[in-house]
């Protein structure tokens, strides 16, 4: 429970909304401690003044709040209020970076003209201030005494400077506010601008190794068309060669069985040493494809499922065998098949519910066999269009493409009662066949 409350938390501070609106919380925090808005603007102006003052304030914070959904518009509100500040002869305060920092949105989530656009507007707007300030008679922008309220803020031990530093307001040069205001702006959208191009580049990389991933898996499905048509056309060399000589030489020793013995005779041991030949030949070239164990053992079926599950239990995973119907002779494939569904549902059962308990239940019907493995461990991704995503594992895989050689059905995922499960259907000839 308390995992579950931790991660719920989490993803709900990570949310991108949440995480601007601690940020212009913070803003306000740092400019009530530092510049003391509340006695700045009642001093000021009285309560009309610091009611205008706290709206505006309210706008800036949930601009910032609200910066990611809507750049722009909340751009243009962020400008609009900070306005309304420097309208009541305050100087800029910290929240007044609101207007920083949207401008930084801006730049980071627009196209570049967009960005651009805004920056010279705000340029614009500040270079008219400025003027309006200098035929004015009044300090650039406040930003002396903005310099004076933190300061005094920090260190209000420093009385004796006091003067000093209104004194240097009144004769600050009238075009200082331009120079600093509009340096904050620019370097702002830098910071912006260069957020947008690194996001950018990241996904171009991510792009580009999109594209090696797909060009990859392309060569490679080409080299596996390219090996099938190899292992194709020898095959053919190997098996079609060998077979038309074994059936020539066996219809000359059948035309000369009665009146030539001795010719059939070499017929015969031609026969033999083809086919030797001919298996040695596929030896090799299965040798070459490391996989002459399965190829020239003989192949197990269902009848050795006893000793398959004394090997399981053996291995320490208790398994028991149910056959339900009447058991039928099954050919080759299907009966190969049968046992290697089996064999690798118990393989996935030891390594995936270790310590579970198995169970094979074998069903003959009338054209079908079906075949059901289940464990009662945890079980694991299915292959089934309801209890899997479709892939499984390789053994999964195989399972699915033998039984669809056979015209099955296959599905395999967890069960009802939990544990995994896996259920084949393979067809063979009827009995009255």
């Amino acid at each position: 429970m308390a995992d579950r409350m931790a991660a719920a938390l989490l993803r709900w501070v990570r949310r991108p909304t949440v995480q601007d609106a601690a940020l212009a919380c913070g803003l306000l925090l740092t400019c009530v401690l530092l510049n003391d808005p509340g006695a700045m603007v009642d001093a000021a102006g009285g309560r009309t003044a610091a009611w205008s003052w706290w709206a505006a304030t309210a706008f800036l914070a949930a601009g910032v709040t609200l910066r990611r959904r809507w750049p722009l518009p909340m751009l243009a509100l962020c400008t609009v209020s900070a306005a309304v500040h420097l309208a009541q002869g305050e100087p800029p305060m910290v929240i007044d970076a609101c207007v920083l920092v949207l401008l930084c949105t801006v730049a980071a989530r627009r196209r570049r003209i967009a960005s651009r656009s805004a920056l010279a507007a705000l340029l614009l707007l500040v270079t008219g201030w400025s003027v309006f300030d200098a035929l004015q008679g009044r300090p650039a922008l406040g930003l002396p005494s903005l310099v004076f309220q933190i300061s005094h803020r920090l260190g209000p031990s420093t009385g004796g400077s006091q003067a000093t530093v209104a004194d240097r307001s009144g004769g600050s040069n009238p075009w200082s506010g331009l120079v600093v205001l509009g340096s904050m702006l620019v370097a702002s959208w830098a910071v912006g601008n260069g957020v947008r191009d690194r996001r950018a580049y990241l996904g171009q990389l991510h792009a580009r190794a999109r594209d090696l991933e797909r060009e990859r898996d392309q060569q490679a499905a080409l080299a596996v068309a390219a090996e099938r048509g190899r292992i194709s056309r020898e095959l053919h060399d190997v098996v079609a060669h060998g077979l038309s000589v074994i059936v020539i030489q066996a219809q000359g020793a059948d035309a000369a069985l009665d009146n030539r013995p001795a010719d059939t005779r070499t017929a015969l041991q031609a026969i033999v040493r083809t086919g030797r030949d001919s298996l040695a030949d596929m030896r090799r070239m299965i040798t070459a494809l490391g996989e002459v164990d399965d190829a020239w053992h003989p192949q197990p079926g269902l009848a050795q499922l006893p000793t398959l599950l004394s090997q399981v239990r053996r291995a320490g995973t208790p398994v028991r065998l149910r056959v339900e119907g009447e058991p039928a002779a099954l050919a080759q494939p299907v009966d190969l098949s049968a046992y290697r569904i089996v064999q690798e549902a118990l393989t996935n059962a030891m390594k995936h519910a270790a310590g579970a308990t198995a169970q094979v239940l074998l069903s003959y019907g009338d054209a079908e066999v079906g075949i059901e493995i289940s464990d009662d461990g945890r079980g694991m991704t299915g292959i089934d269009g309801t209890s899997g995503d479709g892939t499984g594992g390789n053994g999964l895989r195989g399972m699915r493409e033998r039984v669809a050689l056979l015209g099955g059905r296959l599905s395999a995922g967890p069960g009802s009662d939990g544990g995994f499960v896996v259920r084949a259907t393979l067809p063979f000839e009827g009995r009255g066949a």
